[in-house]
Protein backbone atom coordinates (compact mmCIF):
# COMPACT_ATOMS: atom_id res chain seq x y z
CA UNK A 1 0.00 0.00 0.00
CA UNK A 2 1.20 3.41 -0.56
CA UNK A 3 1.95 5.96 1.71
CA UNK A 4 -1.13 6.70 2.87
CA UNK A 5 -2.08 5.73 6.36
CA UNK A 6 -4.59 2.84 6.37
CA UNK A 7 -6.50 1.05 9.12
CA UNK A 8 -8.42 -2.19 9.15
CA UNK A 9 -11.93 -2.45 9.69
CA UNK A 10 -14.26 -5.18 9.92
CA UNK A 11 -17.71 -5.93 9.01
CA UNK A 12 -19.69 -8.18 7.91
CA UNK A 13 -23.72 -9.35 7.81
CA UNK A 14 -26.46 -9.26 10.06
CA UNK A 15 -26.05 -12.94 11.80
CA UNK A 16 -22.03 -12.85 11.19
CA UNK A 17 -21.66 -15.79 9.48
CA UNK A 18 -20.01 -13.47 6.52
CA UNK A 19 -17.06 -11.54 7.91
CA UNK A 20 -14.69 -9.48 5.90
CA UNK A 21 -11.79 -6.57 6.51
CA UNK A 22 -11.01 -3.70 4.38
CA UNK A 23 -8.14 -0.94 4.78
CA UNK A 24 -9.29 1.92 4.94
CA UNK A 25 -8.10 5.65 4.80
CA UNK A 26 -9.55 7.85 7.83
CA UNK A 27 -11.48 9.99 5.48
CA UNK A 28 -13.45 7.83 2.24
CA UNK A 29 -15.24 8.22 -0.48
CA UNK A 30 -18.84 6.54 -0.76
CA UNK A 31 -21.25 6.74 -2.96
CA UNK A 32 -25.42 6.56 -2.45
CA UNK A 33 -26.56 5.42 -5.76
CA UNK A 34 -29.86 5.97 -7.00
CA UNK A 35 -30.34 2.23 -9.58
CA UNK A 36 -32.37 0.27 -8.88
CA UNK A 37 -30.61 -2.28 -7.05
CA UNK A 38 -29.04 0.05 -4.53
CA UNK A 39 -31.78 2.18 -3.86
CA UNK A 40 -33.95 -1.15 -2.51
CA UNK A 41 -31.12 -2.27 -0.13
CA UNK A 42 -29.58 1.05 1.09
CA UNK A 43 -26.16 0.10 0.20
CA UNK A 44 -23.92 2.76 0.58
CA UNK A 45 -20.84 2.18 -1.70
CA UNK A 46 -17.07 2.41 -0.42
CA UNK A 47 -15.03 0.98 -3.01
CA UNK A 48 -11.46 -0.20 -2.51
CA UNK A 49 -8.66 -1.87 -4.24
CA UNK A 50 -8.64 -6.18 -4.20
CA UNK A 51 -4.96 -5.77 -1.83
CA UNK A 52 -7.04 -3.58 0.84
CA UNK A 53 -10.12 -6.80 1.12
CA UNK A 54 -9.94 -9.47 3.25
CA UNK A 55 -12.93 -12.16 3.48
CA UNK A 56 -12.31 -13.73 7.09
CA UNK A 57 -15.32 -15.87 7.28
CA UNK A 58 -18.21 -16.83 5.17
CA UNK A 59 -17.32 -17.96 2.07
CA UNK A 60 -19.36 -21.15 1.85
CA UNK A 61 -22.09 -18.89 3.16
CA UNK A 62 -22.62 -16.32 -0.03
CA UNK A 63 -24.66 -16.68 -2.59
CA UNK A 64 -24.63 -14.91 -5.89
CA UNK A 65 -27.37 -12.73 -7.90
CA UNK A 66 -26.23 -11.27 -11.24
CA UNK A 67 -28.72 -9.09 -13.06
CA UNK A 68 -28.28 -6.92 -16.45
CA UNK A 69 -25.21 -7.52 -18.45
CA UNK A 70 -24.29 -10.13 -15.68
CA UNK A 71 -20.89 -8.41 -14.42
CA UNK A 72 -21.60 -7.14 -11.31
CA UNK A 73 -21.25 -10.48 -8.67
CA UNK A 74 -23.74 -9.32 -6.05
CA UNK A 75 -23.13 -11.49 -3.13
CA UNK A 76 -25.44 -12.10 -0.29
CA UNK A 77 -25.17 -13.95 2.79
CA UNK A 78 -27.82 -17.27 2.29
CA UNK A 79 -28.92 -17.53 5.61
CA UNK A 80 -29.82 -13.69 6.36
CA UNK A 81 -29.67 -11.77 3.16
CA UNK A 82 -27.29 -9.16 3.71
CA UNK A 83 -24.92 -7.96 0.87
CA UNK A 84 -22.43 -6.51 3.07
CA UNK A 85 -19.86 -6.23 -0.33
CA UNK A 86 -19.36 -6.97 -3.86
CA UNK A 87 -17.64 -6.87 -6.83
CA UNK A 88 -18.94 -4.03 -8.84
CA UNK A 89 -19.25 -3.82 -12.97
CA UNK A 90 -17.65 -0.09 -12.11
CA UNK A 91 -14.39 -1.47 -10.04
CA UNK A 92 -14.35 -5.41 -11.52
CA UNK A 93 -10.54 -5.05 -10.24
CA UNK A 94 -11.90 -3.95 -6.29
CA UNK A 95 -14.44 -4.25 -3.71
CA UNK A 96 -17.18 -2.23 -2.91
CA UNK A 97 -18.09 -2.91 0.91
CA UNK A 98 -21.59 -1.34 2.44
CA UNK A 99 -19.93 1.07 4.42
CA UNK A 100 -23.46 0.52 6.97
CA UNK A 101 -21.97 -3.00 7.07
CA UNK A 102 -18.47 -1.89 8.83
CA UNK A 103 -18.45 -3.12 12.49
CA UNK A 104 -17.20 0.90 13.89
CA UNK A 105 -17.12 3.80 12.19
CA UNK A 106 -15.09 5.47 14.85
CA UNK A 107 -12.47 7.82 13.68
CA UNK A 108 -13.60 7.14 10.38
CA UNK A 109 -14.94 10.27 8.23
CA UNK A 110 -17.22 8.98 5.47
CA UNK A 111 -18.25 11.47 2.71
CA UNK A 112 -20.89 10.53 1.21
CA UNK A 113 -22.14 11.34 -2.74
CA UNK A 114 -24.46 11.00 -4.60
CA UNK A 115 -23.88 8.66 -7.82
CA UNK A 116 -26.48 8.73 -10.47
CA UNK A 117 -26.45 5.04 -11.13
CA UNK A 118 -30.06 5.21 -12.98
CA UNK A 119 -27.71 6.48 -15.80
CA UNK A 120 -25.13 3.72 -14.91
CA UNK A 121 -23.71 3.89 -18.62
CA UNK A 122 -23.27 7.60 -18.71
CA UNK A 123 -21.45 7.90 -14.99
CA UNK A 124 -19.53 4.82 -13.86
CA UNK A 125 -16.10 5.81 -15.15
CA UNK A 126 -16.41 8.45 -12.66
CA UNK A 127 -16.13 5.87 -10.57
CA UNK A 128 -13.11 3.98 -11.51
CA UNK A 129 -10.02 5.82 -9.54
CA UNK A 130 -11.57 4.25 -6.47
CA UNK A 131 -10.24 0.98 -6.74
CA UNK A 132 -6.70 1.90 -7.93
CA UNK A 133 -3.98 2.33 -5.11
CA UNK A 134 -3.46 6.01 -4.19
CA UNK A 135 -0.45 7.37 -5.90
Amino acid sequence: MSGTPFTWRSGGCHCGAVRFEAALPDVVEAQSCNCSICAKTGFVHVIVPESRFRLLAGADALTEYRFNTGVAKHLFCAECGVKSFYRPRSNPDGWSINSRCLDETEGLEIRIEAFDGRNWEANATSLSHLSKEPA
